[in-house]
């Protein structure tokens, strides 16, 4: 938002743009202060300052491969005292990241095509009684034998998990099986419930 500021406020004016966006003036010409005077900086955004560089350097000296937990090693090695989570947040803002061995694991493919499923309880979560509302999606486990697919439905009421199944293959019947144990373990009535999926513009995988 700053950098879209100064590109525009010549034309627009610095306070017509703030009111327009998600940022104070008083925000922006502290930026601009702290951005002439580093001195004004606070501890933690000179060391961030003074980090990046080193993390960029240790990146390319290993042919861009380094992930976070080794370069944070690496880093430790050369009498560096940093952490790994603060490796973890500077890679990611300077938007660097390793490689990652193996093939990408995909539990989705998006289908543009597609209409967006509708959001049929407008992003209302939170519910006065149990068997209102469940929310179902499913996720995969790398284990030792492949990935395991796992799909689980929550009772949005208590937050709590009313039915969940394991597939070695990503169809549509064991997420089925999951609403089914749900169904026979509190056997909600109908008047009452309202199953929902969470909203995504995806398709599953096909069986194989």
């Amino acid at each position: 938002m700053v950098g879209f500021i100064d590109a525009h406020r010549d034309a627009h004016g610095v306070e017509p743009i703030c009111s327009m966006l998600p940022i104070a003036p008083s925000t922006y010409y502290d930026h601009l202060a702290k951005r002439a005077d580093r001195s004004q900086l606070s501890d933690r955004a000179r060391r961030d300052e003074a980090l990046r560089p080193e993390i960029l350097r240790v990146f390319k000296e290993n042919w861009r491969v380094y992930g976070v937990r080794k370069i944070w090693r690496q880093l430790g090695r050369e009498g560096f005292n940093v952490t790994r989570c603060t490796v973890g947040r500077l890679m990611k803002s300077m938007g660097i990241q390793g490689i990652i061995r193996g093939k990408p694991h995909r539990t989705t493919i998006p289908d543009k095509k597609a209409p967006c499923p509708l959001d049929k309880v407008n992003r209302q979560f939170r519910i006065p009684a149990p068997n209102m509302l469940w929310v179902s999606d499913f996720t995969y486990v790398a284990t030792w034998r492949g990935f395991v697919y796992v799909a689980f439905v929550i009772d949005a009421y208590a937050r709590r998990i009313v039915g969940w199944r394991a597939s070695q293959t990503a169809h549509a019947g064991f997420v089925r099986d999951a609403l089914e144990q749900a169904v026979h373990d509190r056997r909600p009535s109908r008047a009452r419930i309202s199953a929902s999926m969470v909203p995504k513009n995806s398709a599953p995988l096909p069986k194989r």
